[in-house]
């Protein structure tokens, strides 16, 4: 006897009995008699792997990927608009566990531990390959400067200073809302080291006070002006709420870099800085300034990060 399985209730009736048959009269009723039992319950019998109909991506799986191929696109569109070289990179995640940031070795203050004092480095510990671009000051208002880094989705830092902004605080308020943090860098760009503690403090204290009149925070980073900074600049910065006082591994003009390493070159994590400037103090416009960096760091293989992702 030959029999066709699905459950222990369709058994019976899935039996074919051998009789004198021809074998081709057999084998067809066996194959209808085992079809018919499929279709009453499918629990049992199921086909190969290989023939299951394939199930379609989920909408959102599809819109995701048409979503990135856009943006791809735009983005590619935008770096031959600003005539890059190649395609920006795109920057990894941050880390889900933040970076220990202490001072860097040579450049911590008496106290600086024991009183938590705010350190100053030049480059956030990471293995990633990734820079930090920072900006400084606020003299130069380039409209064509927004549109660029927004359209090539370049994050960047601002530190800046109330003397160069206060002839225009809203240029900087659409800074703030395409997402870019707004940071202190004195009400007047003094050296530091040469006031006293009080005077140190009205100078940071006074610009913390004016970022939140304008921009409705107090910042947590403060960049002393020339990275000059002695035990009483940070302690006033701490007491104006500072937490951290980056200043940076490598300058970039428009027409040159400049290096704080041996091996002039850029490292993972380094901290950029470049200033608001336009074609009376520069040989070119923010924009070209933007253009050198970005093809110098595109063609070493790194991406642009945002700051404030690792602190």
């Amino acid at each position: 006897m030959r029999e066709v399985v699905q459950n222990d209730k369709s058994r019976a009736s899935c039996r074919v009995s051998r009789a004198p048959r021809a074998t081709a009269v057999l084998a067809v009723a066996v194959a209808a008699l085992a079809a018919g039992c499929a279709q009453g319950d499918d629990r049992g019998v199921r086909g190969a792997a290989g023939q299951q109909a394939p199930k379609a991506p989920p909408a959102q799986a599809v819109d995701g990927a048409a979503k990135a191929r856009e943006a791809r696109a735009a983005l590619a569109a935008a770096a031959k608009r600003w005539k890059l070289d190649k395609v920006p990179l795109t920057a990894p995640a941050p880390p889900a566990k933040k970076p220990e940031i202490k001072a860097r070795e040579g450049f911590e203050v008496d106290g600086q531990e024991s009183d938590g004092l705010p350190p100053v480095f030049t480059t956030v510990p990471t293995k990633e390959k990734i820079v930090f671009l920072t900006i400084d000051d606020g003299a130069e208002k380039d409209p064509a400067f927004l549109t660029m880094m927004s359209e090539l989705k370049i994050p960047y830092t601002v530190f800046l200073t109330d003397e160069e902004i206060k002839d225009d605080y809203g240029y900087f308020k659409k800074m703030q809302a395409r997402g870019v943090t707004l940071n202190n860098h004195t009400l007047s760009h003094p050296y530091l080291p040469g006031l006293s503690y009080e005077d140190q403090k009205r100078e940071i204290c006074g610009m913390q006070d004016v970022m939140e009149k304008h921009y409705g925070k107090r910042p947590v980073l403060f960049r002393p002006p020339y990275g000059n900074y002695n035990r009483d600049t940070l302690r006033a910065a701490k007491s104006c709420g500072i937490e951290y006082a980056p200043i940076w591994s490598e300058e970039v003009y428009v027409d040159h870099w400049e290096y704080r390493e041996w091996d002039q070159d850029l490292h993972p994590g380094d901290i950029v800085l470049t200033h608001f400037r336009g074609a009376d103090d520069w040989d070119g416009t923010m924009t070209d300034m933007v253009r050198r960096f970005l093809d110098r760091i595109t063609a070493d293989g790194y991406a642009v990060a945002r700051l404030e992702d690792y602190l």
